[in-house]
């Protein structure tokens, strides 16, 4: 497939909920992730000559998604500090050096329980649950992969330290969470 071969004008009804919810699974609000939709498929119509066939027309258009979702978090980090709230936990269930103190419970794979939609469903509502800072820490790292020294210049966070305790505290949070509505129902 080569640029002579894509169609913008069917971008927005092909794509455009596909892109939508990833962006709204990132940022949580709608306007924002509407902006970026747009800035989206302006950006990928202002770049469709460079794009070789290498991927699918919606992996491309996620791609230039994710790095808009990226800048975002850039510009916000800039102008609000993400360290700036840290729900007082017990850090018992950690060792000196952030790893678990004991075993996490045994769950089912997670192939399994990532195949179903309402797992899905689940693990959003418990992301729902977290302070926006501890959200945004979370997916970027665990939904969208991305390593410590992108995750500190992204949002601005000073030491890996503080980028430890931030992801201990949202994975403990999510996990006791998927434990109780998930994992406990089966």
């Amino acid at each position: 497939m080569n640029a002579v071969n894509l169609d913008p004008n069917t971008w927005l009804d092909r794509y455009g909920d596909i892109l939508f919810r990833y962006s709204m699974a990132r940022v949580r609000d709608k306007t924002i992730a509407e902006d970026l939709v747009q800035d989206t498929l302006l950006a990928a119509i202002s770049a469709v000559d460079t794009y070789q066939g290498a991927s699918t027309e919606q992996t491309w258009l996620v791609g230039i998604l994710r790095h808009k979702v990226l800048d975002y978090f850039r510009k916000s980090a800039r102008e609000r500090p993400v360290w700036n709230e840290l729900a007082m936990e017990s850090d018992s269930d950690f060792d000196g050096e952030g790893s678990w103190a004991r075993p996490v419970t045994d769950w089912e794979t997670p192939e399994k329980a990532a195949e179903r939609d309402e797992f899905w469903h689940v693990l959003r509502g418990c992301l729902d649950t977290l302070p926006d800072n501890l959200r945004t820490v979370f997916a970027l790292r665990e939904l969208d992969g991305l390593e410590t020294d992108q995750l500190m210049a992204t949002l601005d966070i000073s030491t890996k330290n503080n980028l430890w305790v931030m992801l201990s505290r949202a994975r403990k949070r999510v996990q006791r969470c998927l434990q109780t509505k998930w994992f406990e129902r089966r």
